[in-house]
């Protein structure tokens, strides 16, 4: 049976009055490619940003490598505005911060692109290499850590060779075409040497051809480093061409899981959201 890598248990985001994610149970094993699909403003980067560790939730537990990381409950004003279930389970608050759990082993990309301007393609994922630096303000005014950076910049070398971007590397991050940047915001997470990977609408401003290229990208980096992946995203080719399984959301909640097949052929989720025209 393969390790789970990452399960939402029971997770409620709720902001004042209006519920976002409406107990979400979801679960990832290793290796899977695993979709989250729905409308706009379904929750789907609400409950990322509740894995990352951007929000704390209203309520439930995060799992990661089978290990507890994050837990809430209903605590001041929410405990009367809480709507959501499972208010009494939960009784501990975990919430580390993101930087925290990119060292766990997740990492991720985001809807609008976030590179650092001023700086190289190198420069992008070399900073990325930092969140595994064994060394401290000390070593490094000192010089102590050049075998430890020389091996950082080694491995750079190597990813960008990896995602095709080796010919670039000296380029500024933005001059790139916007297929290149987007590979080169995985390149980024991929650095930070992740077990789990999430794609926050990767596809986003693709055309077809980057989308069919971005699709055959994602499939690869799984294989050759032995990654999980969970991807949110609108473009439905990519989504059931690559995808193991898919989680659906519809304001909220949680309404079906399976596989693409499956999926496709279910009449809810025909209704909330595959029968409506596909988002650019």
């Amino acid at each position: 049976m393969s390790e789970q890598v990452l399960k939402i248990e029971n997770v409620t985001m709720q902001f004042g009055g209006v519920v976002a994610v409406d107990n979400l149970n979801l679960e990832i094993n290793q290796g899977e490619i695993v979709a989250l699909i729905g409308p706009n403003g379904a929750g789907k980067t609400t409950a990322f940003n509740v894995v990352t560790g951007v929000y704390q939730p209203s309520n439930g537990a995060v799992w990661f490598q089978e290990k507890k990381i994050i837990e809430n409950y209903p605590q001041g004003k929410m405990k009367k505005l809480y709507k959501g279930q499972h208010a009494g389970e939960y009784t501990h608050a975990l919430s580390p911060t993101p930087d925290k759990i990119t060292q766990m082993g997740m990492a991720r990309t985001f809807q609008n692109i976030r590179l650092w301007k001023s700086q190289t393609v190198f420069d992008n994922v070399l900073i990325a290499k930092h969140c595994r630096s064994t060394s401290n303000v000390f070593s490094a005014a000192f010089r102590l850590n050049y075998k430890e950076e020389a091996a950082q910049r080694r491995h750079v070398e190597e990813l960008l060779e990896i995602v095709g971007l080796a010919d670039v590397k000296d380029d500024l991050a933005t001059s790139l075409p916007y297929g290149k940047q987007r590979r080169l915001e995985i390149a980024r997470a991929l650095a930070t040497n992740p077990r789990l990977l999430l794609l926050d609408e990767p596809a986003a401003g693709m055309n077809p051809q980057e989308t069919d290229e971005l699709t055959a990208f994602i499939g690869e980096i799984r294989d050759q480093f032995h990654l999980t992946v969970f991807l949110i995203e609108h473009h439905m080719n990519l989504v059931m061409g690559i995808s193991d399984r898919i989680y659906v959301l519809d304001f909220g909640e949680l309404i079906a899981q399976g596989t693409p097949a499956e999926i496709q052929n279910n009449q809810r989720v025909i209704d909330a959201y595959l029968g409506v025209a596909e988002d650019a």
